[in-house]
């Protein structure tokens, strides 16, 4: 039996129901302690001792610690899957647009915590549900790119599918009205020629400068920002390296990588805790 998508979202609530089976128990702890240890360093054991059940109790309704995520996954992947298919009959630029837009919106829906879960599923071997996530991403660039598209439009939409996905899981203290606006625009960025992308204000975006070349004007205080890797990092980037190393799922190298930092700087911040 898998949860529905109101079944996971009142888990995701984590509230208890008095008719609550030994199943959707075993699921809310299990999505709990993911959230707060991560996937790697959550162990069977652990949840049954949340529930004061046995492993043997556990390992009945779910075999292995995989079932539980692939159970946790399942409604988003179910909700990718429709928006997809609804978007296949379309023209293809509605099409496009009908899937970045419902794509920001199923992963704010599955935000607490089953969006950190989304990138968790690649650590489950390569089972059915990694290779089911994998063709929803596939479907999803296809649709994005149009038919007969080059190599640039397929790198522009796998950037937009992250770009439509990543944030979730990086600001995890921001609205989702505001994440989501900020995530539409970004992705409309990067698919618009720079010159005709409205801005917030209603004014249109200057065109970026080429790769390279410093910006025309200097930014406020008279000092040019040099380039290269910025030295230090904002409050929530700090809380996202260290969320990302607490779980054990990336390593400082990674989490480097990803905030656009060096690693000697990572390490700063972690040794600062």
């Amino acid at each position: 039996m898998v949860p529905t998508g109101q079944d996971v979202a009142r888990l995701a609530g984590m509230t208890a129901e008095p008719g609550d089976d030994t199943r959707t128990r075993i699921l809310r702890a299990a999505l709990d302690l993911f959230a707060e240890h991560g996937y790697q360093r959550t162990s069977l054991r652990q949840i049954a001792e949340r529930l004061r059940l046995t492993k043997a109790a556990i390992l009945y309704h779910f075999p292995a610690k995989e079932h539980l995520l692939s159970a946790l996954v399942e409604p988003l992947l179910a909700d990718l899957e429709a928006l997809l298919d609804t978007a296949r009959t379309q023209p293809v630029e509605q099409a496009r647009w009908t899937v970045l837009e419902g794509w920001v919106d199923v992963m704010l829906a599955h935000r607490r915590p089953l969006g950190m879960l989304f990138h968790d599923i690649a650590l489950v071997g390569r089972g059915d549900t990694y290779h089911r996530l994998m063709e929803i991403a596939m479907w999803a660039n296809d649709l994005i790119a149009g038919p007969d598209a080059g190599r640039r439009e397929r790198v522009l939409a796998t950037q937009a599918v992250a770009a439509c996905s990543d944030p979730i899981v990086f600001f995890v203290d921001v609205s989702d009205e505001v994440l989501r606006a900020d995530m539409l625009d970004g992705v409309r960025r990067l698919l618009t020629p720079a010159a005709a992308v409205p801005g917030r204000d209603g004014t249109t975006a200057a065109p970026a400068p080429a790769r390279g070349t410093a910006p025309d004007a200097a930014p406020t205080g008279g000092s040019r920002r040099r380039p290269g890797r910025p030295r230090a990092l904002g409050r929530e980037q700090v809380e996202t390296a260290r969320r990302m190393h607490a779980a054990g799922t990336h390593s400082v190298d990674a989490i480097a990588a990803t905030l656009g930092v060096s690693r000697a700087t990572v390490y700063r911040h972690l040794d600062a805790e």
